[in-house]
């Protein structure tokens, strides 16, 4: 059984979230906790909430055991990019891009399901 969560508009930037995403593509839950835990990043505690939440997903609504379940998907997708304006010297204005993302996590108890 599969299992997903989503969050969506999240205030960081894809590219950087994806370093850390690439750390626990694949990996089973307990694994990919415990290097969530002992990353000190931003990326990390947002990715880390998402996929405690598909476990949930998995748990309450397929009724699957926690310690069989496996990420089979985990990506970042841009989300909306607000622009933002900074006033800067001699009547410039400087514009700042703040990036957001979609981060989801899929988890699955098959075996074959991860790629």
């Amino acid at each position: 059984m599969e299992a997903y969560a989503i969050h969506k508009n999240a205030l960081i930037k894809p590219r950087l979230a994806r370093m850390t995403m690439d750390l626990i593509r694949g990996k089973d839950v307990e694994t990919a906790r415990g290097i969530l835990e002992n990353t000190n990043t931003k990326a990390s505690r947002l990715i880390l909430k998402v996929l405690n939440s598909a476990v949930a997903n998995a748990v309450n609504n397929n009724g699957a055991n926690e310690s069989e379940l496996r990420i089979s998907e985990c990506y970042i997708n841009p989300g909306p990019v607000y622009k933002r304006i900074k006033f800067a010297s001699r009547g410039n204005v400087d514009r700042h891009d703040k990036r957001s993302s979609h981060i989801t996590v899929k988890v699955t108890d098959d075996a074959k399901g991860v790629k």
